[in-house]
């Protein structure tokens, strides 16, 4: 389902009466859902599952587990619980390919401290693989889309083009050092962005997934009341991504991202291959964190020491006629 499709569907829902617990629902396009069950603390829930991004089943596993709690870190939250979601097909494949799926999210889950208390599984022709995940949040620290106030500066903690290598692995045009660079980044936690991201008084926070770098940021920016001001560079992007989108490799999404999204931006000086990448749909892709400016420095520091890959990704100022603009880095 690409975006216009699901603004569509959640506009066509009757309008339901809330309880007023519920502290954050999907009317503003976070990342999870939040409810206040007791003074000072609520429960984070999300669910994500996908198709495989990549070949080795342990790997996938790592990835949708990555993946699935990378909404709990974004919004301030620390997961504690997961039931797994598991669609295979009944019939020609091989019978080590599940245990295997099933031990890279376990693994990976234990990395997280979560506890996987059960699951669902249903037949279907093609693997999918996550999780529903809750966790906890102290009420006064949720990072939520709305959050961000002009002046603010912008941390991104990952580079950007997953689903492009993705694209390529199935195409069979990546190394085997490349591939283990694409898996490396994509089971990466976004726990230590998410603590450092507390620990400097950020104001929102969201993670890049499957609307990209830009559908990500004009969700924030659209429940912040701002516009966010964007400087992306190449440097920005893994190893060969910009090479790969020149030569034709884009994921399905990526179209339906920029058909979307695009009349949203000013792309000003930026285009070309660049501005392509940017509505690249991510898999387990890092934060945008929005936070004070005078905090920025230290949060890139702390991040530095917590080796978490990050950038100043621009700033946010007051509301123009676009959700984002970009400039040049120089």
């Amino acid at each position: 389902m690409g975006p216009a499709d699901l603004r569509s569907a959640l506009k066509g829902l009757p309008r339901a009466k809330r309880d007023r617990r519920v502290l954050v629902d999907h009317s503003t396009l976070d990342d999870a859902g939040v409810f206040a069950y007791r003074p000072g603390e609520a429960w984070v829930q999300t669910v994500d599952f996908f198709t495989p991004v990549v070949d080795d089943p342990y790997d996938y596993g790592q990835v949708a587990a990555a993946n699935s709690v990378s909404d709990v870190y974004a919004m301030g939250g620390r997961p504690l619980t997961a039931l797994a979601l598991l669609c295979y097909p009944e019939r020609g494949m091989p019978p080590e390919v599940l245990p295997e799926i099933l031990r890279g999210g376990q693994d990976k889950m234990a990395e997280a401290g979560v506890s996987i208390l059960g699951g669902h599984t249903v037949r279907d022709p093609e693997i999918k693989f996550g999780y529903s995940v809750t966790g906890v949040v102290a009420r006064r620290r949720v990072l939520t889309n709305a959050g961000v106030r002009p002046g603010d500066a912008l941390v991104l903690t990952k580079p950007l083009g997953t689903g492009i290598l993705a694209t390529a692995l199935k195409q069979q045009r990546l190394t085997a050092p490349q591939i283990r660079r694409l898996t490396r980044s994509m089971t990466q936690l976004n726990r230590a962005a998410s603590e450092a991201a507390l620990e400097f008084g950020a104001r929102a926070a969201t993670d890049i997934t499957g609307y990209g770098l830009i559908g990500h940021a004009r969700q924030v920016a659209d429940a912040s009341g701002v516009t966010l001001r964007l400087r992306p560079e190449a440097s920005w992007l893994l190893p060969r991504v910009l090479e790969l989108a020149e030569a034709g490799v884009k994921p399905g999404g990526l179209s339906s991202n920029r058909e979307f999204f695009a009349p949203s931006v000013d792309a000003g000086p930026v285009g070309g291959t660049l501005l392509e990448v940017l509505f690249d749909p991510q898999t387990s892709g890092g934060l945008l964190i929005a936070l004070p400016a005078r905090r920025a420095s230290a949060l890139r520091k702390a991040l530095d020491r917590r080796r978490v890959w990050n950038v100043l990704a621009g700033e946010a100022v007051a509301r123009g006629p676009f959700a984002l603009e970009l400039v040049s880095s120089s």
